[in-house]
This record gives C-alpha cells, structure tokens and sequence, in this order.
C-alpha cells in the first residue's frame, strides 16, 4: 500500500530536508575553518568561487534526494527522524574523512563506513541511491575544498571506492544476521578497495617504490578497518536514539535477557510460552510471504506484553480457578481489552520500536470478545451492543500485524482441539480468517487472498508439528537389579 503524505506533511518534509541541509553545509563549513584554522579568510577570499559550487551542489542533491523519496519511498519523508538519520550519518562519515584523511591518509578513509550503515537502515534500493550520493558529495568537496592535503588522483580512488566498494557492501550486507558475520563481510571490501586503489595510484606515481607499494597495500586496509569499527560504534547509538529495527536489534530484543522478556517469563509464564509459538508461526508466514521474518518474530515476541498488568487475568497464567466468575462481563471485557492498548504503553515506556507499539494494538483488531459477550447475553434481557464488548481497534495496517492476528488465535483456539489432526487443525485455522474477513479485519491492510491462502497453510504445518501426537507410553514400573 503506498503511503500518500497529506499537505502538512509534504511542508514539514520540506522544512525538514531544507533544515538539514541547512545543518550538513554548516557541518562542512565547520570542517574547512578546522581545516584551514588561521587561512580560512585567505582560503575563501581566493576560493570563494569553489564554496559557492560545493553549496549549490549540496542543494541540488538534496532536492534530487527529495524527489527520489517522492517517488520511491514516501514513508521516508513522513517520518522526519529517517530524514534527519540521513544528514546525520553523511555529516558524521564527512567529519571522519575529513579527520582521518588529513592526519592519517586520504587513502585510509573509512569510505565503506556510509553503506554499511545505509544498507540496515534503508531498503536496498534507497541504500544504492543515497551511497551514490554521498560518493558524489564527497568528490565535490575534495576537489573544491580539499586540494591541499589531497591530490587530483586520491579524490578520484575514494570516489570510485565509496561508490564501488559501497554497492557491494550494501548486496554483503543485507544477508547479514550477526555482528561477526558483518566483521568478516568487512574483510571482503579489501578486495575492491585495493584494486581500485592500485589502479588509480599506481600508475600517476612519482615515486613508484616498495615502500609507496606497501603503504597503499597498509591504508587500504586501514580504510576497511576504520569503517566497520565505526559501523560497530555508530550503529547501536542510531539503534537507540532512533528505535531502529536491524537484524541486530531484533535479536536483542528477542533474546531471555530483554527486559520485557524476562518479566514475561516471570510474571506471566503462560503469555510467554504463547508468544514465543505465535512468534514460530509469524516467522514461518512472514518467509513464506515475502515479509522480514525477523521482523514478524520480534513483533510476535510483544504483542501480548500488556497482560503484564493483569496476568492472573488472563486463561494461560490461569491454574484451576477463573477470577473473571468474580466479575459482570462488562468488567471482564474491559480488562481483556484493554491489555492491546496496556501493551503499547509499556512499548513505548521502554523506548521499543513503534511498530511493536502498533502490532501490540492492532492484533486484535476491533474484534469481538466472544465469550464475555455471549456471558452478557445470557444474562440480559434485551440486545447489546456488540461494539462495547469488542476491542478498540486499530485494524491491522500491515501484513505482519494480519500474520500475527491469525497466528494468536489460531494458536490460542488450537489448545481447545480435543484431536489436533491436520484436517481439524485446517478448519480452524480457515475458519479464523474468514471469519475475520466478515468483519473487516483487513481492509486496511494490502493482503491478499493468494497471501492469506499461504498464511493459512504455513500455520496448520506449524501447529500440528508443534502439538503432534505421541504414542502412548506403556504403564510399566522398573526399579534397578541389585
């Protein structure tokens, strides 16, 4: 479904890109006067011309930046953190180029450093086309800014590896799972980071000895080194600050000592337990569609943290007594119900990623509490209100949040099955989505009928793995030969 920006907006996206701009020329700047310290009046009062073009060209490719993301990506200029992570990473990279390349070598710079974190912060697509960008706006400032620490040739060879060497790494990296795995994914980018530097270098050298030789050979490693050492300590602060959701992250997240997880697993053991299926059953149906199943499982893992205020009221952390005969329906429902907006509350307390927080509401959708419901029927008269006994909604707006919607009840209803045959298990399961299709449940959301047909048969293989049968062990009493 793609995201239509309202006229608010579109103004606050543009005075967000103008704002940012506004802030990376200023970065750049602040480095030229570092750089030039006491000349920077003799440097502009002869350069003055170079400013002006490296400043016009930073304009022009933040509008093209904007217009990319108009057409490709709005979901990036709704959501303004994502614009200003953007500046942000390009002024940081900037800033350690700029220092590493004057007091160590221009062909040492940590040019690899802006795709390696692009690539887990954008989709592919979007990480190509903004390492393509900064390639270009590292150029322009070399060759207009930079020629006095760097020569025509060195501006050139970190052109071609930030450019090069950044669309590889960004093809490495998408697949990586693991911080070691991004450490030796690191070692491959020497490869086409020394080609390129031996083939510019090499040849326009004066001096061509063993010792130049090997000091290409040495600073090329120390470009790969430099940048995935920043990778690893830039990364986990834009994964706080900005609640972002790498593959890294995620498995955090999930593991036994998150903070919401162990309170999980000691208040309400039962949720836990559900969750972590629910999480089986999200991963399994996300892969089998398409979506990030790392993502699915993550979100799976906090759908249902709210029953964390009222655990004992809840079925599975229930031992043989039911606190709900104690209360009128109304009240049950209310506690029920409310756990979906609890749970994004806790969420956002803890500074989780907000599409958990919006997972954890939409699960349920505006979905009727069938039991309390037909409880108060019984004890009434007249007709109810099926919406005061029905959850607030929203309905799903994405297809993970539908995936775990049909996997918590499906696993919550599979319990009940007195025979958990596949055939039984089906019917279920199809029985859930349609009836979750008559009431609307999906409308908000772009799943489609194929999707839900996969979905549905990827959870019935699930549970009926997770709950197979076993042969019934004889009744046999051993003890020991002595």
């Amino acid at each position: 479904m793609k995201r239509k920006l309202s006229n608010k907006e579109i103004l606050l996206s543009i005075l967000c890109f103008f704002v940012c701009t506004l802030f990376f020329t200023g970065v750049l700047f602040l480095m030229l006067i570092l750089n030039e310290s006491s000349q920077i009046f003799f440097f502009l009062q002869h350069n003055v011309n170079n400013v002006v073009t490296v400043a016009v060209t930073i304009g022009v490719l933040a509008c093209l930046t904007y217009v990319y993301f108009w057409f490709e990506n709005k979901q990036v200029l709704s959501k303004y953190s994502q614009i200003f992570e953007i500046f942000l990473l390009f002024s940081i990279a900037v800033v350690m180029e700029s220092v590493i390349g004057k007091y160590v070598s221009p062909v040492a710079r940590p040019v690899s450093f802006v795709a390696m974190m692009l690539v887990m912060l954008f989709r592919r697509r979007d990480a190509i086309f903004l390492n393509t960008v900064y390639a270009i706006t590292v150029l322009v400032v070399d060759r207009y800014t930079n020629e006095q620490w760097m020569t025509l040739y060195e501006s050139y060879a970190s052109f071609l590896s930030a450019f090069c060497a950044g669309i590889i790494a960004i093809f490495l990296y998408k697949n990586v799972k693991t911080r070691i795995g991004s450490v030796l994914t690191a070692f491959v980018l020497y490869i086409p980071v020394i080609i390129i530097n031996a083939a510019m270098l090499l040849p326009t050298s004066e001096l061509l000895n063993v010792s130049y030789v090997l000091g290409i050979l040495m600073y090329s490693a120390l470009d790969c080194v430099f940048s995935f050492i920043l990778f690893f300590i830039i990364l986990p602060f834009f994964e706080i600050v900005f609640a972002l959701l790498t593959p890294f992250r995620l498995r955090e997240l999930t593991s036994d000592s998150a903070k919401l997880i162990k309170r999980l697993k000691t208040n309400a053991l039962g949720t836990y337990n559900h969750s972590v299926i629910v999480a089986q059953l999200a991963e399994a149906c996300a892969s089998a569609i398409g979506e990030d199943p790392e993502l699915a499982r993550a979100a799976a893992y906090y759908h249902d943290v709210g029953k964390l205020k009222n655990p004992e009221y809840f079925s599975e952390n229930q031992s043989d007594y039911n606190l709900h005969k104690e209360l009128t329906p109304e009240l049950s429902v209310d506690i029920i119900r409310s756990h979906t907006r609890d749970g994004a509350q806790l969420i956002r307390k803890n500074h989780l990623p907000e599409f958990f927080a919006e997972v954890a509401i939409e699960h349920h959708g505006t979905l009727p509490i069938k039991y309390f419901f037909a409880k108060a029927l019984k004890m009434s008269d007249g007709e109810l209100n099926m919406g005061n006994y029905s959850y607030a909604g929203n309905t799903p707006t994405s297809k993970i949040a539908a995936i775990i919607m049909i996997a918590d009840a499906s696993e919550a209803a599979s319990r009940s099955l007195p025979e958990r045959t596949p055939e039984k298990v089906e019917a279920l399961v199809k029985g859930l989505i349609e009836e979750r299709m008559n009431l609307d449940q999906f409308d908000d959301c772009d799943i489609t009928m194929r999707e839900l047909s996969i979905i549905a048969s990827t959870i019935v293989s699930q549970l009926t793995g997770v709950y197979h049968s076993r042969v019934q062990y004889p009744k046999l009493t051993l003890s020991s030969k002595k």
